[in-house]
């Protein structure tokens, strides 16, 4: 288990069907090390605060493992197969670190940090028009490939590279387990 990469993103605006909003999910790459607090990783920025970020939605961790899925699905549309880390929404692309083998609870600790499991990503309006596919949201919550919101246990810095340890939480409820809907 491993993070692959390490992205932050400022609010912008974000064209939406036939309306502006503003929204940070355009994450870009970063190099070298990253502060975590409580709060998220150093750089990055949430429009809404009622639905993202937060203490229990502090970063946003993705499995690189899906992103083929993905690829696929934006051939299959004519759009550009190129999705660069972030392109998901994500601060953190991790490796080996899948919904389905996490519990609400579970630590992800890295050498610097430690991270804590809370809940998967519930797809919006937003996450749809940046990803540019109609049926983004609805394939996510099908497929089960959200990713996952981390609360920030413990503060430090992040950098790609980084092995994690998983250490197991009090294993009640699955991640996968929790139902998601669209925005």
């Amino acid at each position: 288990m491993r993070v692959l990469g390490v992205q932050v993103g400022k609010v912008a605006p974000l064209q939406v069907g036939d309306r502006e909003v503003m929204s940070g999910i355009r994450k870009r790459a970063v190099s070298g090390i990253v502060g975590v607090t409580s709060l998220g990783l150093a750089g990055d920025e949430q429009a809404d605060l009622t639905v993202h970020g937060g203490l229990a939605k502090a970063v946003y961790a993705y499995p690189v493992e899906h992103y083929e899925y993905w690829r696929v699905q934006r051939r299959a549309l004519g759009l550009a197969d190129d999705l660069p880390y972030g392109s998901m929404g994500e601060n953190l692309t991790l490796t080996g670190v899948l919904e389905e083998a996490l519990h609400v609870g579970d630590l992800l600790r890295l050498p610097h940090c430690v991270l804590r499991v809370t809940q998967p990503r519930s797809p919006c309006h937003k996450f749809v028009a940046a990803f540019g596919d109609r049926e983004a949201g609805r394939k996510m919550i099908q497929t089960g490939f959200r990713g996952f919101y981390l609360a920030v246990d413990a503060a430090g810095h992040v950098e790609a590279g980084q092995e994690i340890e998983l250490v197991p939480g009090p294993r009640e409820t699955r991640l996968a387990s929790l139902k998601g809907r669209t925005g």
